[in-house]
């Protein structure tokens, strides 16, 4: 089954989940700002990223700017700033099977669901 960890507030969160709408699959919508990941489910999608979790947060965020900027964290703290900020997490993530994409651009989600 194909997963989304979907915003409804973000433009690019909607274009993702259309598409994935749109490819007739299955899958599962995750609204990750209520049903907030666990530390092993953020790992797991991060191994399936093959990123840091330092490349999975969105810097421009004003928590991250007010909280974070400049600090020298560790993985392990970066992970537990996206669980309790869980705003700060990248979007929207796609997964099919044990890969995954983050939907900027688009057509990321596009080549793996034609996997």
């Amino acid at each position: 089954m194909i997963k989304i960890y979907h915003n409804p507030r973000c433009r690019k969160s909607r274009e993702g989940l259309a598409i994935v709408e749109s490819s007739g699959k299955d899958f599962k919508i995750i609204n990750y700002l209520e049903e907030v990941p666990t530390k092993e489910e953020l790992r797991k999608v991060l191994s399936y990223l093959s990123l840091s979790p330092d490349q999975l947060v969105r810097k421009n965020e004003a928590i991250w700017k007010e909280k974070f900027k400049g600090s020298i964290l560790s993985d392990e703290q970066i992970i537990d700033a996206m669980i309790k900020y869980p705003k700060l997490i990248e979007r929207p993530i796609v997964i099919k099977g044990d890969k995954a994409v983050i939907g900027r651009p688009s057509e990321t989600i596009i080549e793996l669901l034609g996997q």
